[in-house]
Parts: C-alpha cells; structure tokens; sequence
C-alpha cells in the first residue's frame, strides 16, 4: 500500500487514528551489518570473479553501519545528524560492481576514485558540514586503500591495554553468504566507542541521552486529561505556577529609555552596542513568556483557545520542563526553575549596566553573545590607546 495516496480498500480515516511506525536502523555494528548481508543474495556475492570485490562489499556495509550509529552520540557523531538510508547503500555497492567490472586488473583499484565518490558523492552528498565532510572522507581513506586486502586488517586500533578490542572487527575471508552469516554472529553484541572512532567516554554521553528519552517517553505517555479526584489538577496548577512567573517577570524595557542611557553612556561605544543587542534579546525572551503565560492563563479558564503550543506549554510547565517557544530564543537548562531563576539573574545584570553604570566585574556566562562581548572589549581597548591593532591584541586569562 501507498503510504502517501493510501488505498481504496482502507478509509482515510482509519489511516489518520491508527498508529504510525518506522523502519528504523538495528542498533549496534552486528546487527547492522547483519541487515546489510540478509539483503545480499549468492548471486550477487558472485557477480564478478574479481578478489576485491568480496572484501569491498563488506567494508561499505561497515562504514554504513558506523555513520548510522554515530549518530545515537548526538554532536560527538555528527555535528549534524544526516538521515543516512539504505538508497546510499545500494549505489556505493552498485559503484563498487561497475567500477571493478570496468577495471584493468594490470592497474588495480583507482582508490582516490573510490574514495571521492563513497566520502563526497554517495554518502557525502548529504554532509553539509565541514568538519563531517573531514570525517567522512578520513573514514573513507583510511578504510579503502590497498593495505585492506592485507589479512589481520582491522577497522580500528584499541587504546589502552585492551589489544584484542580490535580482532572481531576485521574483514572476513569468506566465499558464501552463509559463511559471512555466520562471522557476523560472532560480532561483540556491545560496541565501543572506540569502533566508530570516538573516545570511550562518548558512552556517557549516549547513555545519559537515552536515559533522558526514556524518562520523556515516560512523562509523555502519562495521562494528561484532568482527574476527577479532590486533588488539585494539572490546569489548576500551571495556572497558579504562572501566576507566580508573572509576579516575579521583569518589567519591559522602555525602548527610549534604554536609548537615552545608551547615549549618554557613548552610542558608538562597542561596550555599549553589545549591551543593546543584550538588552534586545532579554526584552525578546521576556515579551515570549509574558505572552504565554498570559494566554496560558486565559486558555485555562476558557476565554480562548487551548492551541497546539499552549497545550505543549501547559504539558511542560506541569513537568517542569522549559516550554521550546522559550528554549529557542534562549538558553537550554533541565529545569524551568533554573531557567526562570537564570532569566531574573541576567536581566539583573543587563538592568544594573545600563541604568546603574557599567559593573567592575562580568557574568560572562550570563550573555546571550559572549564571544561577542570579548570582541567588543578588545575593540574599546585597541580604540583608546594609539597604534593598536584589532588582530593582535587578546585577553589573557588568570
């Protein structure tokens, strides 16, 4: 069945109420690869008579398992997490047949050619990041090159004292499907980070992420309709959570007020410019969840529509999550009282500069910008003393 058009046989309706799944990748370098070599017939194993074409085969199902399993390490696999597919599989082998059927066995492998159309064409036409673009084709050169046709090759080099880390990981002299079959259940169950080119430690990261997912999962599924019982429910308490946002919420800046202390302290200050651009993005965070809280409030008690993102609000504010309406605009923090405390405490900061004086001392951390703050600094330093050069004054840290 279509999954976009549907089928005449099942109402549409019944498509939109029941339940929606996906195909996703197995977990783990065994399980991947196992996938790979349950789409691979005889045939096709024995298409051509040429030695490489065996070892090459098994090497791209292990870069396609490893790019896809970077990306459960979040920004330590990818910077961007590219939606890597079985279509990118299939025309990397089927670049390998053509290649070696067109090959002259007197001049062997072309590797620059395999290299550059694995790591920049197949897979690589999805990276749009530099330094995943780096990565991809440092798998690629390390991987295809002619020292893989050497027994014992392993796919990577344990650190440590753990030598025999490496020995599963190794391309497998086999002849039939079944033989590959049965080298891949040998496969460690559990990978370390180590086989996807990534420190040990990256299993910290990945399983402090799953434990999150886990417990969102958790919090998502529970019931979010109001019980009947004498308690308090979940609209009576987000309505009197806002009402305590709402009391402690900074007032707006007033943006002729703002401008004249501006200009009093030095409009064309870089210091000064940077606290405006500050000032700008509070001003921005705090109209954000005035408004939402305000609506929130109203939807509660029926003046308005409950839409989608109050509700995602209502949902979140009751699990004391940061609604995302504010995270993007602002700062990432696990609780919504951190983050509200976090708010007050920066725009304290924002307030006192630019109505009380510039301070003595800098929450740097407190900036939207702080990059942004070290250049302003450098550029009023390099403006009051003659004959300093922007590119080569820096901050010294102590």
């Amino acid at each position: 069945m279509d999954n976009n058009r549907g089928s005449p046989s099942v109402p549409i309706n019944l498509l939109q109420i029941g339940l929606k799944y996906t195909n996703e990748p197995p977990q783990g370098v065994k399980a991947g690869v196992k996938r790979t070599y349950n789409g691979v017939t005889q045939d096709q194993l024995d298409i051509t008579n040429m030695p490489q074409w065996k070892p090459m085969l098994y090497t791209v199902a292990i870069l396609h398992t490893v790019v896809q399993e970077r990306r459960k390490f979040g920004p330590l696999g990818w910077n961007i997490p590219y939606e890597f597919n079985q279509a990118d599989l299939t025309a990397s082998i089927q670049f390998l047949q053509n290649h070696l059927d067109d090959m002259d066995p007197r001049h062997g492998v072309n590797w620059s050619t395999v290299q550059y159309m694995i790591g920049e064409v197949q897979y690589g036409g999805r990276v749009t990041d530099d330094m995943d673009k780096r990565l991809l084709k440092t798998f690629c050169k390390v991987w295809f090159r002619e020292e893989m046709f050497v027994p014992g090759f392993q796919f990577f080099t344990p650190t440590g004292n753990n030598n025999d880390a490496g020995k599963p990981y190794i391309i497998p002299q086999c002849k039939t499907v079944q033989q590959y079959l049965d080298f891949i259940e040998k496969l460690p169950p559990v990978d370390s980070p180590e086989v996807f080119g990534l420190h040990p430690n990256a299993n910290i990261t990945y399983q402090s992420k799953t434990a999150r997912d886990i417990l969102d999962t958790v919090l998502n599924i529970q019931p979010k309709e109001s019980s009947g019982g004498s308690g308090e429910t979940r609209e009576s308490t987000v309505s009197r959570m806002a009402d305590e946002m709402l009391s402690k919420l900074p007032d707006d800046y007033i943006a002729h007020h703002v401008k004249d202390r501006i200009n009093e302290m030095g409009a064309l200050s870089s210091m000064n410019i940077f606290l405006k651009q500050e000032i700008d993005r509070m001003q921005r965070v705090i109209t954000c969840v005035r408004n939402t809280l305000t609506d929130l409030k109203l939807a509660i008690e029926g003046t308005i529509i409950m839409s989608e993102k109050l509700r995602e609000a209502l949902d979140n504010i009751f699990d004391a999550k940061v609604p995302p309406t504010w995270t993007r605009i602002s700062w990432d923090s696990s609780t919504i009282g951190f983050w509200f405390t976090e708010m007050i405490e920066r725009n304290a900061q924002f307030h006192s500069w630019c109505f009380n004086g510039r301070p003595h001392v800098f929450w740097m951390t407190g900036f939207f910008n702080p990059q942004g703050f070290l250049t302003a600094m450098r550029q009023e330093v390099t403006r009051a003393h003659k004959g300093w050069a922007l590119d080569q004054s820096f901050s010294i840290t102590r």
